[in-house]
């Protein structure tokens, strides 16, 4: 066996210019627990709309900036799938990879934002009740659900972004890496990604206000990894019309990264 203990680190240099880059970005960071949230029982003035995402089914629609997207996980159900757009130009949508590299974690919960590939921001995550949601793993696909439950034929996340896809003369080459909310998904010491022994309550809710106008597509499937049996439930979605944002608002000045993201974004929304 080659003796590699004096074979050079070719990753140092990198290695050290990012924990240089990560301790200085830190540094100037707002502390999370400084995101409020927002009021768990919404004023019906507040409430624009309601509706009922079905188990292992898909929906789509626009959401106009300013507006926030509340949803509710009224059964604890394993994972539900989200992409955004941006409304007037789908070529430009979430990225899962920016994201989390834009805000040096891939823990995302309240306070955290969502990228899309040219650096805006689609929406905030201005509250979070569960605050576990997986950005590595992707969504189901016929062949996770075969692979786990012997059955190709129950509904799954990929087939059904492609038929949303559709509805809105977009393609399947237009499906990025997608977020699965309420999926604690974690790393083991062998560098495996694992399902970690947690699981959302029944009522845990993620709020998204929308930072331009979005089109959105969910999918309430189980995440791959989920434990048990193939069992959705309904999720409920819930409009609301959110306060304009403070000048401190935390979400815009949670860093110098968010500050850039919200310039970038601003350019084209006003």
């Amino acid at each position: 066996m080659a003796d590699t203990s004096q074979t050079p680190d070719r990753y140092a240099t990198q290695r050290a210019r990012y924990k240089e880059l990560f301790a200085r970005s830190k540094a100037r960071r707002r502390d999370f627990s400084e995101a409020k949230g927002n009021p768990k029982t919404l004023s019906a003035d507040l409430v624009l709309k309601r509706e009922t995402l079905p188990a292992g089914w898909g929906w789509s629609g626009l959401v106009k900036r300013g507006t926030t997207l509340r949803i509710v996980n009224a059964s604890s159900t394993q994972g539900v799938s989200l992409l955004l757009y941006r409304a007037a130009d789908p070529t430009e949508r979430f990225n899962a990879g920016d994201t989390v590299k834009l805000q040096w974690s891939a823990s995302l919960h309240k306070g955290k934002l969502l990228y899309s590939d040219m650096g805006r921001v689609l929406a905030s995550i201005t509250d979070d009740t569960f605050g576990r949601h997986d950005a590595i793993a992707g969504g189901s696909t016929a062949v996770t659900n075969a692979e786990k439950y012997a059955d190709p034929t129950l509904r799954n996340t990929r087939d059904n972004f492609i038929l949303l896809a559709a509805k809105h003369g977009l393609s399947k080459a237009d499906i990025p890496p997608c977020l699965t909310l309420f999926a604690p998904v974690g790393v083991d010491a062998a560098g495996k990604l694992i399902w970690q022994d947690e699981k959302p309550a029944a009522g845990d809710y993620v709020d998204l206000r929308a930072e331009m106008d979005i089109l959105v597509f969910l999918s309430n499937c189980p995440h791959p990894l989920a434990p048990g049996a193939y069992a959705p439930e309904p999720i409920e979605l819930v409009f609301w019309k959110s306060p304009a944002p403070a000048a401190d608002d935390f979400c815009r000045t949670a860093s110098e990264e968010a500050i850039r993201g919200f310039d970038n974004t601003d350019a084209i929304s006003e």
